[in-house]
């Protein structure tokens, strides 16, 4: 789905000035793609209606647009759906919101919010002449879980995900919200799992790109490699049974903890509410600095919000 919204975007919008009118004569390089939008000429589905319809209208608007303008486009398209470049703040990738875009564009803003938000919808996806191009979910999920040994949630590295052989799957949600960004709702790299928590609690429509000071550095869900963190448990007294919170001292790391991560400073200033259960007083101190340091290190993928 994807590929075709890259063939829209970069082979039809871009293209616009000097192409004449819409007409499907504009996909004939994309053979699937041409059938599928003939279908949804033809048909009266809501979904069908709704796809055809707006990508005529875009590229209505995209016409009177300048060489600069349709660059300026082109580099906005790339920096939304170049996730992983997004996610290390680099600065060659340029993020852009529909408020960014409706500065110079109106128009063209609210009707990309329209597609883009609406295009990730079972009206869409559910229709016959789309879904036997671009496949099921539940495969991607499949594949997912199948390669993501660990069970955990790709949003915040804690909570648990239906595995595998669960007749059930989680529900997908958008990294960068699709109610801020254009161009990426249907993009696999900005959809991912998450479990019931983030999807239903935490996350919702909150944005990772920015914080208080602006544009800041997040995880990126589909990372291969995780964010190690390393928790030292020093007790500060033999007597284990009797130890009181200002007897237990955290130290993270590796030095220097760098500021695009505020982990060591949350659990810092938690420390003194953590106090040891009745089970923990009777093991080992040594058994019990490897326990807690197992468990915190579960959560080095945790992202920021």
């Amino acid at each position: 789905m994807q590929a075709f919204i890259d063939y829209i975007f970069y082979d039809v919008w871009c293209k616009t000035p000097g192409s004449g009118p819409f007409d499907l004569n504009l996909f004939n390089t994309n053979a699937e793609l041409r059938e599928v939008m003939e279908a949804f000429y033809y048909s009266d589905a809501q979904g069908a209606d709704f796809f055809y319809g707006h990508v005529e209208r875009i590229y209505g608007l995209f016409s009177p647009l300048t060489a600069a303008q349709i660059n300026q486009f082109k580099q906005w398209y790339q920096g939304n759906n170049d996730l992983e470049k997004v996610c290390t703040n680099d600065p060659t990738a340029q993020l852009a919101r529909y408020t960014d875009i409706a500065v110079t564009h109106q128009n063209i803003a609210v009707q990309l919010g329209n597609f883009f938000k609406g295009l990730y919808s079972p009206s869409l996806l559910g229709l016959v002449a789309l879904s036997k191009k671009i496949g099921d979910i539940n495969e991607h999920y499949h594949n997912f879980v199948t390669t993501n040994k660990t069970g955990k949630c790709p949003f915040c590295g804690i909570g648990d995900i239906k595995g595998e052989h669960h007749s059930k799957r989680e529900a997908y949600d958008h990294y960068l919200p699709k109610a801020l960004y254009p161009f990426n709702s249907i993009n696999f790299r900005n959809l991912a799992p998450a479990c019931h928590e983030c999807n239903s609690t935490y996350k919702l429509s909150k944005d990772p790109m920015y914080g208080p000071a602006g544009r800041r550095k997040a995880f990126y869900p589909y990372a291969a490699a995780g964010h190690a963190i390393e928790i030292q448990v020093v007790l500060l007294g033999s007597d284990v049974a009797r130890l009181t919170p200002a007897e237990v001292s955290l130290h993270f790391g590796p030095r220097p903890l760098t500021r695009k991560s505020t982990l060591g400073e949350t659990f810092t200033a938690s420390r003194s509410a953590i106090k040891p259960s009745s089970a923990e007083r009777t093991t080992a101190s040594t058994g019990l600095c490897r326990c807690w340091t197992n468990a915190w290190h579960m959560t080095s993928n945790l992202p920021i919000f």
